[in-house]
């Protein structure tokens, strides 16, 4: 079965929301929806592909990932997934959203499934083995289907970079163990879909990406 992979880029941070579909079924991973256009591009899409939506997934909980959660959960009443050391991350987001420039973010449900990383997740065709790979936030996981050979892996890599390690729960050294034990594992042609920014393969990223100057150290 064919999977397709949607991308939205949304909100002030440009940060990439991915809809995994197959002819019927999709995941939603990390909704970052916040304007009523951001919200109407992401149901416009799955109504006018007939998909019924089966997940809502978090890579992490930052801001950015987490605007359009209780958008996504009261419009389709559909479990919500996300790493228990995450959840500290998610309830500091109402502390903090307006100084970010959100004074409307609504409030996150809680995630009705814990992950704790090791899970091999399936949505009807829709298949995923879930890594806990912390470092930029305590509680990350990115999510890899082995089938199709592509990882959706939030903010842990970036085309040519990675993500960052200054806000709360961060770790570099965490951080270079996640991309050196986790995510340089993974088959050299996996596509990388990040969080902000193009896609890349791990291949890439091992030969040219700026975390081989740290990983040195």
């Amino acid at each position: 079965m064919a999977l397709n992979i949607q991308i939205f880029t949304f909100n002030p941070f440009q940060e990439n929301t991915y809809v995994v579909y197959d002819d019927k079924n999709c995941v939603i991973i990390d909704p970052g929806c916040y304007e009523k256009e951001e919200e109407d591009a992401l149901v416009n899409f799955i109504e006018e592909k007939g998909l019924t939506p089966l997940a809502l997934l978090s890579t992490h909980a930052h801001i950015d990932h987490v605007l359009g959660n209780q958008f996504v959960l009261d419009k389709y009443d559909i479990p919500y997934y996300l790493h228990n050391d995450d959840l500290v991350t998610l309830n500091a987001v109402p502390n903090y959203a307006h100084l970010y420039g959100f004074p409307g973010y609504k409030t996150s449900p809680l995630p009705t499934t814990i992950l704790k990383g090791g899970e091999t997740l399936t949505f009807g065709d829709i298949s995923f083995e879930v890594f806990h790979t912390p470092g930029h936030a305590p509680g990350h996981v990115v999510y890899y289907n082995k089938e199709h050979n592509f990882v959706i892996n939030g903010d842990v890599l970036f085309k040519g970079s990675y993500g960052r390690v200054d806000l709360p729960g961060g770790s570099m050294d965490v951080l270079k163990k996640t991309i050196a034990e986790i995510m340089f594992q993974l088959p050299d042609n996996s596509t990388v879909f990040c969080g902000h920014g193009t896609s890349t393969t791990i291949e890439t990223e091992k030969r040219s990406n700026y975390i081989l100057m740290e990983l040195a150290h």
